[in-house]
């Protein structure tokens, strides 16, 4: 499969060559925040899958914490593009919205950090549900 996206504003642009190794749905604190108070939809990718097409993403990871998430974006208009986690080496986790289908992934597999759900947030019946990261 193969699918593209970019940003807000059309600065940056990227593509997929591949099919996701896992969607999900994440209710952490840190994601909540990147996506203005909802669930962030991701879909892990290999890292040898993606690659930028179009301009180059900013990225920011916190300074405060040992292992933290580094965070690429569109320096213009800031959308989200995409996070690279510790522990998941070669594990893009792209964010869905970017995508010009963001459905071309289908639907998350999985609610993840349920820990942190806030009671306004949903998860689809049925939808498997994490207090953390499942084992993989």
């Amino acid at each position: 499969m193969k699918v593209q996206g970019g940003c807000y504003c059309g600065a940056v642009r990227f593509e997929i060559e591949g099919d996701p190794v896992l969607t999900a749905q994440c209710h952490c604190r840190e994601c909540c925040h990147i996506a203005g108070g909802s669930p962030n939809v991701t879909a892990g990718v290999p890292v040898s899958s993606f690659s930028y097409t179009k301009g180059a993403p900013k990225q920011f990871a916190r300074t405060d914490l040992d292992d933290p998430v580094t965070r690429e974006f569109c320096g213009d208009c800031g959308t989200p593009i995409l996070s690279k986690a510790p522990g998941f080496a070669g594990i893009y986790f792209v964010k869905m919205g970017a995508l010009d289908n963001p459905a071309a992934f289908g639907n998350p597999q999985m609610a993840i950090f349920t820990i942190d759900k806030q009671p306004f947030h949903v998860i689809a019946a049925g939808m498997p549900s994490f207090e953390r990261m499942p084992d993989m």
